[in-house]
């Protein structure tokens, strides 16, 4: 279409660069693998396994939720262009950290997941967030129980967050919600943007938010049942009212999904397994 390819020529140089660098820096006597991210779903990974991601940050995210205790070392392939929050590492420092990892000298950070149980069985976990709705993001149908209290929504669905989530989609409601109140209110007394203090909460907390993006009042449906925090041990339980294209993805990939159709029931909460990631 006449654009420049300039920038992603550069960007996938690099990754290749750093993949290569990042190859040879690996011991002899060490024996690796190297997976493509989109086997991830079907690969089986050993319980002792250490696993090394070398990629953007969410790369870790989508790895995490195939692990169950291993060991993650992210490394990040171009400092420049990626910020890092989850991929601590330069390639030059990986023998440092492995060398540290191998003689169990090192610091993680156990990051809480969430997780989707199905009523057929089928189950979904998260990193950063899940999202409970249409397939199109259009009107979602179903009813929310939580502490004790039912109501029927339709709404363009919910995001169920985690602390490491708490600054990405998290935000952005937020940040839209506020956004869309101060342009609406009636005088000149407007609401602050919320700070990151605010809207972020730890990786390792044992607790996650949940948020309903736009909820329709109507004869049909409610909103006062918009916004919570789930604490480990609670669920927020949620029925779909929806005939077809009903879902539940996880950290925003969209193609692996479970159908949340009607007559099914998801309880959600915090994961009874963590991600491991190997800290500075």
């Amino acid at each position: 279409m006449g654009g420049s390819f300039e920038d992603y020529e550069d960007a996938h140089k690099q990754y290749h660069v750093s993949l290569d660098k990042l190859k040879k820096l690996m011991p002899l006597d060490i024996k690796y693998q190297i997976i493509e991210k989109s086997f991830l779903p079907n690969f089986l990974f050993g319980p002792n396994n250490l696993v090394v991601c070398i990629g953007q940050d969410g790369l870790v995210i989508n790895t995490a939720k195939y692990l169950k205790n291993q060991l993650i070392i992210a490394v990040n392939p171009n400092p420049e262009r990626f910020d890092g929050v989850m991929i601590p590492f330069a390639v030059e420092q990986f023998p440092k950290i492995l060398t540290k990892v191998v003689d169990g000298n090192h610091s993680t950070i156990k990051v809480t997941m969430v997780v989707a149980k199905l009523n057929n069985n089928q189950q979904l976990y998260g990193v950063n967030d899940l999202f409970i709705g249409h397939k199109t993001h259009g009107s979602a149908r179903y009813s929310i129980t939580f502490k004790g209290r039912t109501e029927p929504h339709s709404s363009s669905g919910i995001i169920v967050s985690t602390g490491a989530g708490s600054t990405a989609w998290f935000k952005s409601v937020i940040t839209g919600a506020i956004g869309l109140v101060n342009q609406f209110r009636r005088n000149d007394v407007w609401l602050e943007q919320a700070t990151e203090d605010e809207y972020r909460f730890p990786w390792d907390a044992s607790y996650l938010s949940f948020a309903v993006r736009e909820p329709f009042i109507s004869k049909i449906s409610e909103a006062t049942m918009i916004y919570d925090t789930i604490y480990s041990g609670d669920e927020l339980i949620i029925e779909s009212n929806m005939p077809e294209n009903g879902v539940i993805f996880s950290d925003g990939i969209q193609k692996d999904f479970l159908e949340f159709n009607s007559g099914t029931i998801a309880k959600i909460g915090v994961a009874d397994k963590k991600a491991n990631l190997v800290v500075r």
